[in-house]
């Protein structure tokens, strides 16, 4: 949680995370510490749904963009891969666009 309050006192904004269902995110402890923050809306996705979820979008370009490629070691690939998504870092639009196509909007759910 220290992540997500050190968000949100940079941010000093609510902030709506959207998590899978991870048992360390939907455990007794973690729910009392949501519940302690008025700021934060967490949102969970069902428990199978990779059309919900903008990073399968993500994987899926990197994985694309490494068509046909033969990396001699694993390092080599790990390069390759942490490139790929560092170029990503610089296009939004492109992000924008992972987002889009699970449907998913940026609008906070109303209370």
């Amino acid at each position: 949680m220290g992540l997500i309050d050190a968000a949100h006192q940079q941010l000093r904004a609510p902030i709506i995370l959207v998590w899978d269902r991870l048992n360390t995110h939907v455990s007794a402890t973690m729910k009392q510490m949501i519940a302690a923050r008025v700021w934060l809306t967490v949102v969970l996705l069902p428990a199978y749904a990779p059309d919900l979820n903008p990073v399968e979008g993500v994987w899926s370009h990197v994985k694309r963009s490494l068509a046909n490629l033969a990396a001699l070691t694993v390092d080599a690939l790990e390069t390759l891969i942490r490139n790929r998504l560092k170029r990503l870092q610089y296009r939004p639009a492109v992000l924008d666009g992972f987002v889009a196509e699970t449907g998913l909007t940026f609008n906070p759910p109303s209370p």
